[in-house]
């Protein structure tokens, strides 16, 4: 079954909930002043773990919305949710939060295939020769089930020990495949999506350590080899006990140097005020500063929600509200008031510009698939913005490569990932839009740049 008609699938039983959504979320942003489209002028994406459960919560859903370019399913995707019986796949609450957030534009990463941690209890009794079948078979599963809408998978997690020694973690895994397994695993989840950035994600492995140098030496040892290992997610759980390491963006250079993209997939600091502002923003101009540091995901949305929640760890606190932390990052990405904001005189960006062009892709009797392409001119650009007028009778169910708001039936599109354009250079975002009666081409208007 092809991508597309997948999501349909999907969306015909979300469609009306996403439509809402995407109404409900309507706000007006500026330019670089979310997360998301400040991370993405500087080419990288901005994300959050995200529950399910939650999505219900309007303040929740609108917060999500409105800053985050990107999500992670926080529990739903791993294998007690997905297979709880052997060979019996249930994915209701991660598509829920796929469908989500391909409504508003998101990417996903995918958590997690392979992990000690939450395993529904038939795996662990299993022989080895059974115990490979089902974990081959799993990762075929969920990977198959999205194959095609998941820009990063965490193939393996948290496979080595913690302390000094560097060694692999005790598991059902380790103990009964033996090192291999992780190499296994790798090569099965390129076969099963071959499109898909596979990534080893860990914690305790931020700064130089035993830990991250047994990481490191595998990841060597893998790209030497040939093994499809795409990036390395460091998990970057912080407090006053294990603080941002000094080394940090050395470390994260280290790995890129490797010839491995390196994404920081969990991100939360414990604390308050400027302090822990300060922190975060150590994080983000460490990810800035190394190139093919290619996102960067906190671990939820809100403090109240969080597994560390008496450490008020995240950006928002339990009401919502932004705390000096959600500042200080929006300003280290260059976002509005920040270094760098498209607005400041002498900008790079001042006198760039980019068109928008609209082709239909595909035609049913209900609905269509669009495409706007957006092409920079004679100077690149670091970011876009293009607005597309739907006719009144219409709504859009599903949007890629882009990240909505809505004003009435005006949809205005940002970048989620792919903002900067070289001069002449183009990128495309499309939608799945509904005709409710109406065959009418939507109105592309005039495409900003900066």
């Amino acid at each position: 079954m092809s991508m597309i008609v997948r999501r349909l699938s999907r969306a015909a039983t979300a469609g009306l909930v996403a439509a809402a959504a995407l109404t409900a979320a309507a706000h007006s942003a500026e330019a670089a002043d979310t997360l998301g489209s400040a991370a993405a002028g500087q080419g990288r994406y901005f994300g959050t773990a995200v529950a399910a459960s939650h999505l219900g919560e309007s303040d929740y859903a609108a917060t999500l919305d409105r800053e985050f370019s990107s999500v992670t399913p926080e529990n739903e995707m791993k294998w007690d949710a997905t297979e709880p019986s052997r060979g019996s796949f249930t994915f209701t609450s991660a598509d829920r939060i796929v469908d989500h957030a391909q409504s508003q534009g998101m990417d996903v990463r995918g958590h997690t295939l392979v992990w000690h941690s939450q395993l529904p209890s038939w795996v662990s009794p299993l022989g080895a020769q059974d115990l490979r079948t089902a974990m081959n078979a799993h990762i075929n599963g969920l990977m198959g089930h999205y194959k095609g809408e998941i820009h990063s998978w965490d193939v393996v997690n948290e496979a080595f020990q913690d302390g000094g020694s560097g060694a692999r973690r005790s598991s059902p895994f380790q103990d009964k495949l033996g090192d291999g397994f992780i190499e296994e695993a790798f090569r099965t989840a390129r076969a099963a999506d071959p499109a898909a950035k596979l990534c080893y994600n860990d914690y305790n492995t931020d700064g130089v350590n035993a830990k991250s140098n047994a990481v490191y030496d595998m990841v060597k040892d893998f790209k030497s080899r040939g093994v499809p290992i795409d990036c390395v997610g460091f998990q970057s759980h912080f407090n006053s006990n294990s603080p941002v390491p000094s080394d940090y963006r050395h470390n994260l250079q280290r790995f890129a140097d490797l010839g491995v993209d390196v994404q920081i997939t969990e991100l939360d600091i414990e604390g308050s005020g400027s302090a822990q502002a300060a922190d975060y923003t150590k994080v983000v101009e460490a990810c800035l500063a190394v190139s093919r540091c290619t996102g960067m995901t906190v671990w939820g949305v809100t403090d109240k929600y969080s597994w560390r929640s008496g450490g008020t760890p995240l950006l928002f606190d339990g009401d919502y509200n932004e705390k000096p932390a959600y500042g200080a990052v929006l300003s280290a990405l260059g976002g509005s008031g920040g270094p760098g904001d498209p607005g400041d005189p002498g900008d790079p960006g001042d006198g760039a510009s980019c068109t928008a062009t609209y082709t239909r892709t595909a035609d049913w009797s209900s609905g269509y698939n669009g495409q706007v392409t957006i092409t920079a001119g004679a100077e690149p650009i670091s970011s876009w913005t293009a607005t597309v007028t739907l006719p009144a009778q219409q709504s859009v169910s599903s949007l890629w490569n882009g990240t909505p708001t809505w004003s009435g039936n005006v949809m205005t599109v940002r970048p989620s990932w792919n903002g900067p354009l070289a001069a002449g250079a183009s990128t495309s975002f499309g939608f799945t839009a509904a005709k409710n009666g109406s065959d009418a081409a939507p109105t592309v208007g005039t495409c900003t740049a900066s």
